[in-house]
């Protein structure tokens, strides 16, 4: 694959991944407008933020293995037995896994000081079961270079959440509860953040629904599943370090911060804010992980690889500098995005913009671990990323609040 090729896929993945993560900047501002009491918003984060890591748990290193054994083949039946022996190991885990967090419900809700909403549970536990079901038929269409299609079913779940949001919420916004009672709704404000869960849940079922043909006609081989387990295992360690990174803070900011849980959840829900004004910095992160990593995986062999490598770290690095430049020099024209009650944050934003760049340029680094099958021993780095960040957020978040949170990032990215 030439680097034409990869600008090409970056580009159709980055668009579906711009698409998903536009509604995170489509719904900031209806949310963080609807919900005026931070704190709901703090709620809202600290929940999809435990999400990131049953995401690593549920699927447990089995994309990555999938990309790895599949790439290797040339044929498409050697190719549809490593798919149907990843499919069938996510679908058998899956189901268990979430049965176990819906039995669990009331306990889980009580454990996280929220035990009158063991309904976030159950809605958690159906999405993260959706979205793992469907994250290796995904793989697959990006291993099939079809990144049309992956982008069509990306933007029908995208599509789905953004209406549903704003037809479940718009009413409280506009004051106006029964605005859409002619389609037999009328908005319950004792529901609240459940809608936005709701409506996360209908988008995600219908993307399984979409994928339903590919569960027929599986083929599981044992000798291929035990190989896969043995390359994938390692990866759950490394995905809970980079979760620890990415996401724990809003889970730590809950509990550290001196004040009282709704004190807390108010800064909660101000930093997870402000943090979606780094979006433009995390878009061509993540757009041109979707695009690279097959990218880095068929090039592989190639003798001229390493020079590739290079000149891809060259222009990624060139682009996340003039985002930042362009979004870090000028705050005050993205504000708009979030509600004034949230507007505090403000100042942290050139912080995270600069921490997402030094993330963008370690997955570029990371990647020989990925292709020397070196996945046991390549724990090291975001482990010690890990541990930097709990220790830097216990030290700062009690003395400066979510800056310090937003400083503790920066520190393990650097």
């Amino acid at each position: 694959m030439s680097l034409k090729r990869l600008a090409s896929q970056t580009a159709i993945y980055g668009l579906s991944t711009i698409m998903v993560r536009m509604l995170n900047y489509a719904l900031a501002p209806l949310h963080t407008r609807v919900f005026t009491d931070q704190a709901d918003y703090g709620i809202i984060s600290e929940m999809y933020a435990y999400v990131t890591f049953l995401n690593v748990l549920f699927m447990y290193g089995m994309e990555t293995s999938f990309f790895r054994y599949a790439t290797k083949e040339l044929t498409n039946e050697a190719r549809n037995k490593i798919f149907g022996t990843a499919q069938l190991s996510i679908f058998i885990s899956t189901v268990l896994f979430v049965l176990i967090l819906l039995f669990s419900s009331k306990s889980i809700a009580a454990m996280l000081e929220y035990p009158n909403h063991s309904a976030y549970i159950f809605y958690f536990a159906l999405i993260i079961g959706f979205d793992s079901l469907v994250n290796i038929p995904f793989a697959k269409l990006r291993l099939e270079n079809r990144p049309w299609k992956y982008f069509t079913i990306k933007l029908t779940n995208v599509l789905i959440n953004i209406t549903l949001n704003f037809f479940f919420l718009w009413p409280a916004l506009k004051g106006n509860y029964t605005m859409f009672s002619d389609f037999g709704y009328t908005y319950n404000p004792s529901m609240g953040i459940s809608y936005v869960f709701y409506a996360n849940l209908v988008a995600s079922a219908v993307t399984f629904l979409i994928f339903i043909p590919t569960f027929f006609k599986l083929h599981f081989s044992t000798e291929v599943w035990k190989k896969m387990m043995r390359y994938g295992l390692p990866l759950i360690i490394i995905g809970f370090a980079g979760m620890i990174n990415e996401t724990l803070d809003r889970v730590l900011l809950k509990y550290w911060l001196p004040g009282n849980l709704e004190e807390n959840l108010k800064q909660v829900g101000i930093y997870s804010a402000v943090y979606k004004l780094a979006i433009f910095m995390t878009l061509a992160v993540q757009a041109f992980r979707m695009g690279a990593e097959p990218f880095f995986f068929s090039s592989s062999t190639d003798k001229n690889a390493p020079r590739t490598y290079a000149s891809v770290m060259l222009y990624f690095t060139i682009v996340c500098c003039f985002i930042f430049l362009g979004v870090g020099m000028f705050p005050d024209v993205f504000k708009i995005i979030i509600g004034e009650n949230y507007h505090s944050g403000l100042f942290i934003v050139p912080i995270l913009l600069l921490a997402n760049l030094f993330l963008g340029v370690y997955y570029n680094m990371s990647v020989w671990y990925k292709l020397t099958d070196k996945t046991a021993f390549a724990t090291i780095i975001p482990l010690a990323g890990a541990a930097i960040t709990i220790a830097l957020n216990y030290f700062l978040i009690p003395r400066l609040g979510y800056a310090g949170a937003a400083w503790a990032t920066l520190g393990c990215y650097f």
